[in-house]
């Protein structure tokens, strides 16, 4: 469903017009610049000649390109985009219209009673999963406190998965001490140690171990809403912390430990004094507040004990924290089956990365389904294809780039991820759908980049565009059939530490 590559060509949807390859590009450039034909129309039985290799050109010659400048510059339409593209992004030259109306329409059938405001903004910083999960957890306590805006602290739970990153980043490292230092995995490790990004059950963990809090209670400093400065002096600290421990553990392995807990505490230190002291999690904090009637109100309890109360209000809407499961489509892999990523986590000894593949028709049945009983859809997609943020509106008719570029694009689903185009780039949160003859039409999305983008924080996404680039859905299991609630008692398949379902939102 997903997967259908036809989909991407961003022309006509009746388009079935395929790309023609390099020497019929060639012909039709002539054809133009003879007075003839012109690039919007092709053969479909066409085909490129064979040839041996030691026919091929191996590189390139001047006059060819020189030719091919010419030929190019023969059409007014090419001539006329190289001008428009001067002095303007083609992004917004090639905007398409008629699909911007298409869904650009703030109306849904299927809408949440309460959404959750305000529209919270995560910065400059990648915090995108903790944003978009606390935008769930908030709703339930709103209801608890009878409250019009609430915002949980991301920063609070950012503290602790930079402090638990880090000790998960030193395990993997020990694990891994007797592979060579230039293997792909430990380079994979290498590359990110703490980065801002995460995944469902990794906020889970930090949800568990360490609770919740009002934002009021911990707020964002500099570092947390430009995390960039930080994430480096942290990355370089733990690189080189990494050289030790694999010595270590290789030629002393009486001192890991030892050596571990001071690397752990240098680390804590750069956390804290950039992100400031967090509440301790059982020691209970003072919250003071308005309720939506304009009354004073005062809560003391702990982080961990709030977080209970948040999840004792959604077990009362039926929906258990405890049961929710990360749905995901990847079509490169079989279907009805449990993944999980070799070495990507958080919380040592905590849950681990669990997805369930699945198709796309069961993803959306199960959003609807929980929407439907008023509760908001945590999702993860690849936000930066064919959306506007000005407009808000996610749609893969966006761009007409045939129009521009005499070009469409081909990949499907499963070639975007494998070629690496594609991945599970940034999280956000559905609170509605619209949905016509029993099939969604669009779909109502709550994003964490402030209030300055869309209609004013939300966006509109187009069913089809959620099929191409949306990878995963977190629901309560009750939502999905006892077929796909049995995937959960498979051994999971062991994707590598670096496959495109390993990036963290």
């Amino acid at each position: 469903m997903g997967s259908n590559n036809s989909k991407l060509a961003p022309t006509s949807k009746k388009s079935n017009e395929k790309p023609a390859c390099a020497t019929t590009a060639t012909m039709k450039l002539k054809q133009i610049a003879s007075g003839g034909g012109n690039l919007d129309t092709h053969d479909e039985h066409e085909a490129p000649p064979p040839y041996n290799a030691e026919d091929r050109a191996r590189s390139l010659a001047i006059p060819q390109l020189k030719d091919w400048e010419e030929l190019l510059l023969s059409s007014d339409k090419n001539r006329l985009a190289i001008l428009s593209f001067a002095t303007n992004p083609y992004s917004q030259v090639l905007t398409n219209q008629s699909a911007v109306q298409a869904v650009d329409r703030p109306v849904f059938n299927v809408k949440i009673p309460l959404e959750g405001a305000p529209i919270t903004n995560q910065r400059s910083s990648g915090r995108c999963w903790l944003f978009a999960a606390t935008n769930v957890f908030r709703v339930p306590l709103m209801k608890k406190y009878n409250l019009k805006e609430f915002e949980l602290s991301q920063a609070y739970l950012f503290y602790w998965d930079k402090t638990e990153k880090a000790n998960w980043f030193m395990e993997k490292i020990i694990e891994t001490a007797d592979e060579d230092l230039s293997s792909r995995l430990v380079q994979k490790l290498l590359e990110d140690p703490v980065t801002d990004g995460g995944q469902w059950d990794m906020v889970a963990n930090l949800v568990g171990k360490y609770g919740l809090v009002p934002h009021d209670i911990y707020t964002d400093n500099f570092s947390a809403q430009n995390s960039a400065k930080m994430n480096w002096l942290v990355a370089v600290k733990l690189r080189e912390h990494a050289l030790t421990l694999r010595q270590l553990a290789q030629s002393q392995p009486e001192r890991l430990a030892r050596q571990k807990d001071e690397f752990l505490k240098e680390i804590h230190s750069l956390v804290t004094i950039m992100l400031g002291p967090p509440p301790s999690p059982k020691e209970a904090f003072h919250w003071e507040y308005y309720d939506a009637d304009g009354k004073f109100q005062e809560v003391y309890d702990s982080p961990q004990g709030f977080a209970k109360q948040a999840s004792a209000q959604l077990a009362r809407g039926d929906v258990d924290p405890r049961r929710m499961l990360s749905l995901v489509n990847d079509p490169r892999n079989e279907y009805d089956r449990l993944l999980t990523v070799d070495k990507l986590g958080n919380v040592v000894g905590g849950r681990p990365i669990t997805y369930v593949n699945v198709d796309m028709k069961t993803i959306k049945a199960a959003a609807i389904a929980m929407l439907r009983a008023g509760h908001p859809v945590f999702f993860g997609c690849d936000v930066g294809k064919f959306y506007d943020a000005k407009l808000g509106v996610m749609d893969q008719w966006l761009l007409d780039l045939s129009l521009g570029f005499n070009t469409t694009l081909r990949m499907d689903k499963a070639q975007r991820l494998n070629t690496g185009e594609s991945s599970m780039t940034h999280a956000m949160v559905l609170t509605g759908v619209h949905v016509e003859k029993g099939q969604p039409v669009r779909w109502r999305v709550q994003n964490s980049w402030g209030e300055a983008v869309g209609d004013k924080g939300w966006f509109v996404m187009a069913d089809e565009w959620m099929d191409e680039f949306t990878y995963q859905v977190v629901v309560d299991s009750r939502f999905v059939s006892k077929e796909v609630r049995d995937i959960l008692k498979q051994k999971p398949k062991a994707l590598p530490r670096w496959d495109p379902m390993g990036v963290l939102a």
